[in-house]
């Protein structure tokens, strides 16, 4: 056995049961891109950056992401079609397999941890079978010291071998990729699959069971920054919708771009890197993220322009789900270390592309209990398949996939930490006015950055507000630098009737959602839905 780079006194990978392998230990990522252009599995990229091919999948299989069913998960964990139930011993069995497949390999060990706030920290052990999944851990975990590699004790272990195919019917996956949890072990498996984003996704997952369920930390799928004055605001929405593009300010710190967690004295990343989608980046649109692609990221799936090894981001022909992760440090403006205190403003983004939801609301407690269960946005026509209208889409907490807890404990904290901080909560719709997709038009980004810059100036704190009447929304009746007439969605109707059948039906489609949780929602969250209104 051979084991290279620096790492713990005494560490080698034998002790995690990998037999006679190569072991390279907390290699930088030029070392580690290197290794992976030489052995023909990525190509540099005019940036400098790397670009891989993930293979046969280019995204997270939701169905094949399990979590074991033991003495802690059992009675803890929200069961059914997010959270997949698996066996203990076929997990054993699963585990000792994939020991044996990397037995004998050379193998890429990366040190690092999750959590900036050292009183949440979860020091985590990834082994790789490919060098660019490490360079992938390296970017989007938070890097230890070397200090403190030399003292290094792993709490959590990943163990990903994207060339291991499982048997389905032996091993009892679903097919021949998988993802699973295990509490009890404190370890992830991943095999099948070169997709990285399933790395960082299952130690998102066991945060958001750990730090709710034993800790009383409200953890988020969200977006964060932090104002010159040390005000904190946070960024909530599904893909679409403008969660990276908003919290983008040129004026305010990037606390982190997808993953936080809030004990109610603090906002911290759980993240050390930003993993961010790449279909018609340019320089113009993501002027952060265009910059960031350089040495040091990690380009998937992207393919060049004719001739040249310059990426042509206009190019979906591999998948529209291209990435690029990068480590933080990459972006100018960032918060260092990556944690702020408690927030003054929460934002829901929503494309709502029925054209009913007004462009900024002001929830209650109830109503942001409410949203934040539903986690509403709509695709638009032409975006998938099939969509030829508008269709509703919910995603609970805005990332049901990553929620090992029934959304009304996500949603409960939400609400205590909104007392505890005395914090607002706005609804901030980016789609469409004057009527749904297709007829009306979508809401100018300049306008939704100046209703963002309001708020974050406390602009709308003493404005008169006019109640939604289905949505049960307050909706201000005048912004700065925002025409009152758009404010006011149903105004912006040539047809009235239109727009209310329009309301309706939206909120038919919230209340349809909404039944799933119902039995677990209190009679605030209860009292938030929607009401059908009756149209004379």
């Amino acid at each position: 056995m051979t084991e290279t780079g620096k790492r713990a006194q005494g560490a080698t990978i034998s002790d995690l049961g990998i037999k006679n392998g190569t072991a390279h230990w907390n290699l930088s990522p030029e070392k580690l891109s290197k290794i992976a252009v030489d052995k023909e599995q990525a190509t540099i990229t005019s940036s400098g950056a790397i670009n891989i091919n993930t293979g046969e999948f280019t995204g997270r299989s939701p169905m094949d992401r399990f979590i074991v069913k033991d003495s802690i998960t059992e009675n803890s964990v929200w069961w059914g079609d997010v959270n997949l139930s698996f066996d203990e011993d076929k997990f054993d069995l699963l585990h000792s397999k994939i020991l044996d497949y990397l037995s004998g390999k050379e193998l890429y060990v990366r040190d690092c941890y999750a959590c900036a706030d050292p009183k949440y920290r979860m020091n985590i052990r990834v082994v790789n079978e490919y060098s660019w999944s490490n360079m992938f851990a390296y970017n989007m975990f938070l890097r230890p010291t070397e200090e403190e590699i030399e003292n290094f004790d792993p709490e959590w272990t990943i163990l990903n071998a994207p060339g291991f195919m499982a048997d389905s019917e032996i091993d009892g996956t679903r097919q021949h990729n998988f993802a699973i949890l295990n509490f009890s072990k404190k370890m992830i498996i991943i095999g099948g699959t070169g997709y990285t984003g399933e790395i960082k996704k299952g130690i998102f997952s066991a945060l958001n069971f750990i730090l709710p369920y034993q800790k009383n930390v409200l953890s988020m799928h969200c977006s964060a920054n932090v104002g010159k004055e040390g005000d904190t605001a946070i960024f909530f929405g599904l893909s679409g919708t403008g969660k990276t593009t908003l919290s983008a300010d040129p004026n305010r710190d990037l606390i982190g771009d997808d993953e936080h967690g809030w004990d109610g004295d603090t906002v911290f990343n759980f993240e050390g890197g930003c993993y961010a989608k790449c279909i018609d980046l340019s320089a113009e649109k993501e002027p952060d993220i265009f910059a960031a692609v350089k040495e040091g990221a990690l380009l998937e799936n992207i393919s060049f322009k004719k001739g040249t090894n310059q990426p042509d981001y206009e190019d979906g022909s591999i998948t529209q789900n291209t990435r690029v992760s990068y480590p933080i440090h990459h972006i100018e403006n960032i918060a260092v270390p990556s944690l702020a205190h408690n927030p003054k403003n929460i934002f829901f983004l929503t494309a709502d592309a029925f054209g009913v939801l007004p462009p900024v609301s002001k929830l209650t407690r109830g109503q942001a209990m409410y949203h934040f269960i539903s986690g509403y946005t709509a695709k638009v026509a032409g975006t998938e398949a099939g969509v030829t209208e508008p269709q509703a889409t919910f995603s609970a907490c805005f990332g049901a996939p990553f929620m090992p807890l029934h959304p009304t404990k996500y949603a409960e904290m939400l609400g205590e930490k909104m007392d505890e901080s005395n914090v607002n909560v706005w609804l901030i719709n980016t789609g469409w006015s004057g009527g749904e997709y297709g007829v009306g038009k979508r809401f100018s980004l300049k306008h939704t950055r100046a209703m963002i810059s309001s708020i974050l100036r406390g602009d709308l704190n003493n404005e008169e507000y006019t109640t939604h009447e289905v949505f049960g929304l307050n909706m201000p009746n005048s912004c700065p630098n925002v025409p009152s007439e758009i404010l006011h969605p149903k105004n912006t109707w040539k047809n009235k009737d239109a727009y209310n059948k329009k309301a309706n039906k939206l909120a038919d489609a919230f209340n349809k959602n909404f039944v799933q949780f119902a039995d677990n929602a209190n009679d605030e969250i209860l009292s938030s839905a929607p009401k059908i209104v009756v149209i004379s």
